[in-house]
């Protein structure tokens, strides 16, 4: 099985009595209520998906991050997880003192020892982190949301994060290892997605589950913009596609609870680090991965992967061409495979697929399978009424 990033998984939730004693202490501590994205990371962090993490970030962690790409132990990271506060709220939490952290219903979920608070530079980390400081960015305009004050230190995960979807689906790092392990795969393949799946993205996953042991289409249901397509709807979608297209015996579908920065490039790196403390060895790169508007170049994300060493990321990028239709050939390709001239070719894209929802057209077989439209255009019914 492949190591955890940075050697060791992170486990940081309580269980039996340590649980039982610290959830009951955490409510004689100041409260911080969490928000939307922090209540994810939080997630992510307690449950080893950002080892090594083991809190969120003190203001050397996010220096080193934004100055090397890497923690000050040398680890390859690539994004600030941070827990921001407002002015207010920021006042009032004390330095080198536990805190208990809340989900936005109020239950409390962790206790934090804040061992940093600080006030770092916005435009610095959205220049670094987001390679633009617009706040039409959307990864931008939630940085700056969540406040500027960011405190840091070590968590423990007192209760769990509560969820009413896809019980089925999510699994921890430590449950997706032993999946994987029971199936006997050596070799995984990790698919991230915040869309449904049309036919290009069924062309790479399949050519990259010819070389592999196992496929695990690994969706994000942590927050989304507002004109992405719902969790729950992709969700259905993804059932459909790998009931009748996929063999069941090297699949698995999986959710993964970490909330989209539309960071391009440097989301990449850190969705393939998630991906290889959940045990795949190989994750697709592909056409602007985690991007969003033109912010990004086309294969940005793959170029970064090229800074880091074997060493320094085991999990190996498996880097695909824009894929598309091609009518000369009358299947999937990408140039690599297709002697189809520029009009031959029928480019496939979430934002298309989007734009053809939206206007009330049912997605053609070439975009995506008829039993994944179904369920997108009864959807876009069900919402119009």
């Amino acid at each position: 099985m492949i190591r955890a990033h940075g050697g060791t998984l992170v486990d940081r939730v309580l269980t039996g009595a340590a649980q039982r004693r610290e959830f009951e202490s955490a409510h004689a501590l100041a409260r911080i209520e969490l928000s939307e994205r922090a209540v994810a990371d939080l997630e992510c962090i307690a449950t080893g998906v950002y080892s090594p993490l083991e809190g969120f970030m003190t203001e050397e962690q996010y220096n080193s991050v934004l100055d090397t790409m890497r923690l000050p132990s040398g680890v390859a990271w690539t994004v600030p997880v941070a827990l921001q506060l407002d002015e207010a709220r920021g006042a009032r939490i004390p330095l080198d003192d536990e805190v208990a952290l809340a989900h936005p219903n109020g239950e409390i979920l962790a206790i934090m020892t804040v061992t940093s608070k600080y006030r770092p530079d916005q435009d610095r980390e959205a220049e670094r982190v987001y390679k633009t400081t617009e706040d039409k960015h959307p990864g931008v305009a939630t940085m700056r949301g969540e406040g500027p004050v960011y405190v840091g230190g070590d968590i423990r995960l007192v209760a769990p994060v509560p969820h009413d979807d896809f019980a089925d689906y999510r699994r921890t790092p430590k449950q997706t290892r032993a999946a994987f392990e029971e199936r006997g795969w050596q070799t995984v393949v990790a698919f991230q997605t915040r869309n449904p799946i049309h036919r290009a993205h069924e062309y790479i996953t399949k050519v990259a589950l010819e070389g592999v042991d196992g496929l695990m289409i690994h969706p994000l249901v942590g927050g989304t913009k507002a004109d992405d397509i719902p969790a729950d709807v992709r969700m259905r979608c993804y059932e459909a596609l790998l009931a009748g297209y996929y063999p069941q015996s090297r699949t698995i579908l999986s959710c993964f609870p970490a909330a989209m920065r539309y960071a391009g490039p440097m989301e990449a790196i850190l969705h393939a680090i998630a991906r290889q403390n959940y045990g795949c060895t190989h994750f697709i790169v592909g056409r602007d991965h985690a991007g969003v508007g033109s912010y990004y170049g086309t294969y940005d994300a793959q170029k970064l992967f090229d800074e880091f060493t074997h060493d320094e990321l085991a999990i190996v990028p498996l880097k695909f061409d824009n894929a598309f239709f091609c009518k000369r050939t009358n299947q999937m390709a990408t140039e690599k495979t297709s002697p189809a001239t520029p009009d031959e070719r029928l480019s496939l894209s979430g934002t298309a697929l989007r734009a053809m929802l939206a206007e009330g057209t049912t997605p053609p077989d070439w975009v995506t399978r008829p039993e994944v439209a179904k369920v997108l255009m009864d959807a876009m019914a069900t919402a119009a009424t």
